[in-house]
Formats: C-alpha cells, sequence, structure tokens
C-alpha cells in the first residue's frame, strides 16, 4: 500500500510539474472528444419528447418515458432483442478465438518470406468496404452462384432466415480476423524465447508451447479484447445487416439499429427511434460493467 501510495504521489508531481506540457498535447483531442462526443448527448433529450422539426428539441412536448414503454410492450420488441443478441453472442463465441489461433499459428512461421505472403493474404478483406462485401455475399450465394454451382443446388441462401446469422459471422470473420490478429501476433513477438526454447528442450510439443508460453504472453491483450467486444455486444453494425438484408429474411435480420434506421429515417418517428437507441447503449453499458466484474474475478482482479 505504502509504495502505490508513493507511486501515485510521485505521479501527481509529476503532473503537476509538466501540467502545460499536458494540456497542450491533451487540448487537441479533449476537445475533439467533447465536441462530437459529448455536446451531440444533448439530442437525447428527443427520446423522452414528442419531436417536433418546427419547434425544436426544447420546444417539443414532453412525454417522459412513453416511447420506452411503447417499445417494451411492443410485439416485436423479443424478435428484435433476441436476432440482436444471437448475432452478436454468436459472432462473438465463434469470431473472438479465431484471430488468437490466427496469430499463434503465424508465430510458428520460420521464414519471413512466407510470413509476410500469408500476412498479405489474411488482412487484404479488411480493406473491402462493408457495401462491397454484401454484393460479393449476394453474389456469392445467387442461386447462380458459385456455391450452388458446387453444391449442385439452386437455393437462394439469401431469402433464407435460418442462413442469415451464418452468412453474417462467417463474411464478418473473414473480413476482420486477418486484421485483429495483428496485435496478437505483435504480442508474441515479445514473448519469452528462452521459455519457448526451454519448453522445447523439455519435450513440450507445439500445442504445449501454445498453452503455457505463448498463450501467457498475451493474457492481458486477450482479456482487454473480450471485455471491449462483449460489452458491444448490442451494437451490430448496422451497415452490413441492412445491406444483406432482404423481404424474405427479414424475421432474422431485422436487429434493434435496422430498426431504428426503418422507424426514424424512414418512418420519420425520431422521439420513438432514439428511445430504441438510448435502450440499446444502456443494454451495451450494463453488459460492459458485468462482463468486466467476472473477467476481474476469474483473472485475480484485473480488468479494465
Amino acid at each position: 500500500m505504502k509504495e502505490k501510495k508513493q507511486s501515485l504521489k510521485s505521479k501527481v508531481t509529476y503532473v503537476k510539474k509538466n501540467w502545460m506540457l499536458y494540456i497542450f498535447f491533451l487540448m487537441p483531442a479533449l476537445l475533439l472528444t467533447i465536441i462530437f462526443k459529448y455536446v451531440p448527448m444533448g439530442g437525447l433529450l428527443i427520446a423522452f419528447k414528442d419531436y417536433n422539426v418546427i419547434k425544436g428539441v426544447l420546444g417539443s412536448p414532453w412525454v417522459g418515458l412513453e416511447y420506452f414503454k411503447r417499445f417494451l410492450s411492443s410485439p416485436d420488441f423479443m424478435n428484435y432483442l433476441m436476432n440482436t443478441l444471437k448475432v452478436s453472442i454468436y459472432g462473438l463465441l465463434w469470431g473472438f478465438p479465431v484471430p488468437i489461433i490466427l496469430a499463434l499459428l503465424l508465430n510458428r512461421i520460420r521464414k519471413e518470406g512466407i510470413k509476410k505472403k500469408i500476412q498479405l493474404l489474411i488482412y487484404a478483406p479488411n480493406f473491402i468496404s462493408v457495401i462491397v462485401l454484401c454484393g460479393m455475399v449476394r453474389m456469392f450465394l445467387s442461386p447462380i452462384g458459385p456455391m450452388n454451382k458446387l453444391l449442385g443446388i439452386s437455393t437462394n441462401w439469401m431469402t433464407m432466415p435460418a442462413a442469415f446469422r451464418t452468412i453474417y459471422i462467417a463474411s464478418g470473420i473473414w473480413q476482420g480476423a486477418g486484421w485483429a490478429s495483428i496485435m496478437y501476433t505483435a504480442a508474441l513477438s515479445n514473448a519469452s524465447k528462452e521459455l519457448e526454447e526451454a519448453a522445447r528442450m523439455d519435450g513440450a510439443n507445439i500445442f504445449q508451447q501454445m498453452w503455457y508460453v505463448e498463450l501467457p504472453a498475451i493474457k492481458n491483450i486477450i482479456v482487454i479484447q473480450f471485455i471491449l467486444q462483449a460489452g458491444n455486444i448490442m451494437s451490430i453494425g448496422f451497415e452490413k445487416a441492412y445491406a444483406l438484408q432482404t423481404d424474405m429474411n427479414l424475421p432474422a435480420s431485422e436487429i434493434l439499429s435496422t430498426y431504428v434506421y426503418r422507424i426514424g429515417l424512414l418512418n420519420g418517428d425520431y422521439g420513438y427511434s432514439t428511445a430504441v437507441g438510448l435502450f440499446n447503449s444502456v443494454i451495451n453499458v450494463i453488459l460492459l460493467i458485468i462482463v468486466n466484474a467476472v473477467v476481474k474475478k476469474l483473472n485475480d482482479g484485473e480488468g479494465i
């Protein structure tokens, strides 16, 4: 405790001595954060008002929690909520381990030339825009696409609600897993070579080396990334879900973000759509706090 207090005092003293330097470097970032992150939060008042464009936010009549009650009592509420949770949770369970596995496999490649070519191959999909990716998926899975020709059938996969989640998650893993593995690859480069050599000399096989030497080296990054991704369970990318939607797969593809878009921008019900978006954000914050608390207990008190 004494060491922690002394360390804290030394940090405070250092900040006091160099406060002008901190202001100089932090002020631009603070101003941008305040202007583009905190000031727009005033628009959340729309969720509690019968918003009228002419009267403005302050002039519109107050309705309190009316929109939240309307959404929670809606017959489609559970369907949209479960669609959002299923896509997010399944995406996290299937997608989170893949970058870690890729990083561990890349770390086993000793020839730099081959390693760089493989990295280029798995990083490239990240630079494809979401809309182009969705177009590629639609073409690949169309009745006359490569998938159906390979299987010898003529199924339109994009019209099947049962296939939507698989398509969404699989395409997301293909696009983002390689790029997400970069930080794990960088962390593994700092792993103890002495421990790896000692494990090899003790007769440890490749999987044992990965489990006992390499995974502990990236443990902290794995924990942080898991907490951040779990805290964003409700924040599914709107563009991709909307671009993959069809009239036939709506029972599985209509999630909260696409519902907000349809109600708010297409139907012009700004107050109600803002309330749904606020509900989504509150659930995200609650999940982030819960996941962080659970990880702290499982990880000897270490979290974000």
